[in-house]
This record gives C-alpha cells, sequence and structure tokens, in this order.
C-alpha cells in the first residue's frame, strides 16, 4: 500500500468521513497468479513472477487497495507446514495441507514451532526480505504481517470434522492444541513485525469460528485471538467469510477495528452488530456478482450497496471475501467506478 492509501484506511478506521468511499480487495494465490497470466506454482516459485503479478494488479488498479499487499503466502499450507503437515502443491491448483494429528491423543506430544525457522514461514518472511526494496521503490511499503488464525489451523491439523468434533468430546486437549497454536501465531506476527519495520498492521484469517456457537466462540475462539490481537499494531483486521452473526458483536472486545466478513449479511446490520466500532471491508458477493455478473450489473449492484448504506463511515467497498478465482478485469474497474461516482 501508498503512503496515501494507507493514511486513508487510517483516517476511516478513526470514523473520519472519506469521500469517495475508498475500495479495497483482498487478494492471494486463488484469484492473483491466473488474472496476471501464470500458474499457481510458479508464483509461489518465483520472486520476479511474485512480485510481476502483484505490481500488475497495482498498475491496472491504481484507485483502489490491495490488502495485505504484496502478500508472501503458499496458501493454506502456510502455518499447518510449521506443524509437520504434509502439503500438496499442484501446477495450477490450489495447494493443500493434509491433516497431521490422527487421534486426540496426540496432541499431548504437540510442540509449539519455532517461528523463524519451521514450515514454511522462513520462505514467506524471505520473500518480503528479498523485495521490500522493489516494493518500496514503486511507492508501496508492507504494512501487514499476516496468519490464519488458530481455529482455522487447529482444524487442518486434525480436519475440520474431527476438530469440530473434539470440541464436543476433547474440550480440555482442544485448548492444549490452541494453547500451542496461539502462542505460536504470536511468535510469528512478531517476527513478521520486527523484520519489517513498516509493518503497523495485522491480517488473521479465521472461517472456522463461523461454523461454531456462541458458547463455543466465548470459550475456544474469543479468548485465543484477544490475545493475538494484542499487539501495538494500528490496523487489526479480522477475514471471516462464513457466518459472522455469532462472533460480530465480540469483534471489539476481540482487538479487531478492521473487518472482511462473507456477504450474507449487510453493511447496515454489520455496523449494529459490531455497534459501528469496526469498520468493514464489503460486502458484495465476490463469486455470484463480483466475478460472475456482466460490468454492468456489477456497477449497478455496487451503487445499490452504496445507496442503502445509512451511514457511510467506516466502510470500505469490497467484496464479501477475498477475491475469487477469475473475477474479470472490466468488473473490478466497474466496482472501482461506482464507488468514485
Amino acid at each position: 500500500m501508498t503512503d496515501k492509501q494507507w493514511d486513508t484506511l487510517l483516517r476511516v478506521i478513526r470514523g473520519e468521513e472519506v469521500e469517495p468511499l475508498p475500495t479495497g480487495f483482498i487478494i492471494d494465490s486463488p484469484w492473483l497468479p491466473n488474472w496476471a497470466g501464470m500458474t499457481i506454482l510458479d508464483y509461489f516459485t518465483s520472486d520476479q513472477l511474485w512480485f510481476e503479478a502483484n505490481k500488475k494488479a497495482i498498475d491496472t488498479f491504481p484507485d483502489t487497495m490491495f490488502l495485505p499487499g504484496f502478500w508472501s503466502e503458499y496458501g493454506m499450507c502456510s502455518e499447518p507446514s510449521a506443524f509437520g503437515a504434509k502439503t500438496r502443491f499442484p501446477a495450477d491448483e490450489f495447494p493443500h495441507a493434509y491433516p497431521a494429528i490422527f487421534s486426540n491423543e496426540e496432541i499431548d506430544k504437540l510442540q509449539k514451532p519455532r517461528a523463524e525457522q519451521d514450515g514454511l514461514a522462513p520462505f514467506i518472511l524471505n520473500r518480503l526480505k528479498l523485495n521490500q526494496q522493489k516494493i518500496e521503490d514503486i511507492g508501496h511499503k508492507i504494512r501487514f504481517s499476516v496468519s490464519r488464525g488458530p481455529l482455522n489451523i487447529a482444524s487442518y491439523l486434525m480436519g475440520s470434522t474431527e476438530f469440530l468434533m473434539a470440541l464436543i468430546s476433547e474440550p480440555e486437549r482442544v485448548h492444549k492444541l490452541l494453547r500451542i497454536i496461539t502462542d505460536y501465531l504470536k511468535d510469528w506476527h512478531k517476527v513478521q513485525q520486527e523484520a519489517i519495520p513498516t509493518i503497523d498492521g495485522m491480517l488473521v484469517l479465521d472461517d472456522i469460528i463461523g461454523f461454531i456457537g456462541e458458547d463455543h466462540f466465548i470459550e475456544f475462539a474469543l479468548p485465543y485471538c484477544k490475545e493475538i490481537f494484542d499487539m501495538n499494531v494500528s490496523v487489526k483486521f479480522f477475514h471471516n467469510d462464513a457466518p459472522c452473526k455469532v462472533s460480530a458483536p465480540y469483534l471489539p472486545e476481540m482487538g479487531v477495528n478492521f473487518f472482511n466478513p462473507g456477504y450474507d449479511v449487510s453493511l447496515n446490520e454489520l455496523k449494529e452488530l459490531t455497534n459501528n466500532q469496526v469498520t468493514i471491508l464489503g460486502n458484495l458477493p465476490p463469486r455470484d456478482t463480483l466475478a460472475l455478473k456482466s460490468s454492468d450489473e456489477v456497477w449497478e449492484e455496487t451503487a445499490k450497496m452504496i445507496n442503502e448504506l445509512t451511514d457511510r463511515k467506516k466502510i470500505v467497498l469490497s467484496g464479501g471475501g477475498g477475491m475469487s478465482p477469475g473475477t474479470p478485469t472490466e468488473n473490478l474497474k466497474a466496482f472501482i467506478d461506482a464507488a468514485k461516482s
């Protein structure tokens, strides 16, 4: 993000009125490589192609923010790899992390990984350090440390069904697992922030909190996420595009001030759920509208979304979730043009 974009984001988060309404999109490997004309594997394995893909995005859409911006990642394999998860990287499909915990008893043997050395984390961080000067030479800076959230990682290590069942059958062991993952994530964000001084924000992504009820959220998600967000940065950015009506009212307590939800809840309702204390990044359907409809329809749906707002503060217009694969250039330009006009 440029200094101007970062300043705009901070102003919106502080509750200042910004006109026209700013736009921003979460972009990563499901969309960016193929849009930029390369395979996902080439994007993951070449610093040059990774840089060129991100640069193409900011050059093509200079009037929007890309979040977190120059995201160094290996899909859902990024954090589970540190815990020993086997990873699969097809040439042009999404990578996959296999379970690494095959019985609840194995949690007792789990040890906290070293954030600076284990799994794919050293490659993620070194890519940013190697490209930091090139990024700054084109007027952008690395602003965010990034990770998946503790429940998300636990679900990959155990399997989603197995993890959710363990919440009921083995709550003490699940707490032990989440304790280890949380301590690792706190280390991992700290390592990123110390290595790159321009970082003044953090992004945590966890959709699994959308699949549990309020009691389980309060017990298994809220305290651990609250710990992770207890860091001295200006932007505390959380993504959950699964159902969020249960968790959204707790976002301020969690420490979150910037939230990307799913599209099933309107911007006005999200403001009510969060007591207007959290800036919302959303909320057009990213696949069914932004990716699949015509550019004229995208313009109309974006204008409708804006006109229905009861309060234009604390809003960054976007899709309700990350950028969907296959989203065309003309549709993004239509979205941005509708916001500007």
